[in-house]
């Protein structure tokens, strides 16, 4: 199983940074499959891709620990797919992912630690 987190502190309302993480999510290509107050999971559309390279994104948002419109974001992005190599499909997309959150103007990226 193919598996890449991150973890992110961003400068931005917490009210704010759900909608902005979904519709960072959307922009690539993603659709969310499920949400709670500090929780998104996110996969690509079905069909474009065989099942077993189907990447999924979990979101997890600390809203305990959010201080100052400070808030810790961890993102997980994994599929079923052996990385038997190191630019594999998973990869990609979440370089994909973190580009896209590094590029977003409506919140500043304090930190970013990626594993």
């Amino acid at each position: 199983m193919a598996r890449y987190t991150c973890s992110y502190r961003f400068k931005v309302d917490l009210e704010k940074l759900q909608p902005l993480m979904i519709e960072t999510l959307q922009a690539c290509h993603f659709e969310v499959i499920y949400q709670a107050v500090d929780y998104i999971m996110a996969r690509e559309f079905l069909g474009q891709i065989s099942f077993s390279k189907l990447v999924t994104v979990e979101v997890l948002i600390d809203s305990t620990t959010a201080i100052d419109d400070e808030v810790q974001v961890n993102l997980v992005v994994k599929n079923d797919e052996l990385p038997l190599q190191l630019n594999n499909r998973c990869r990609q997309l979440f370089v994909l992912i973190q580009q896209a959150i590094a590029d977003n103007p409506q919140w500043k990226l304090i930190e970013n630690v990626t594993s």
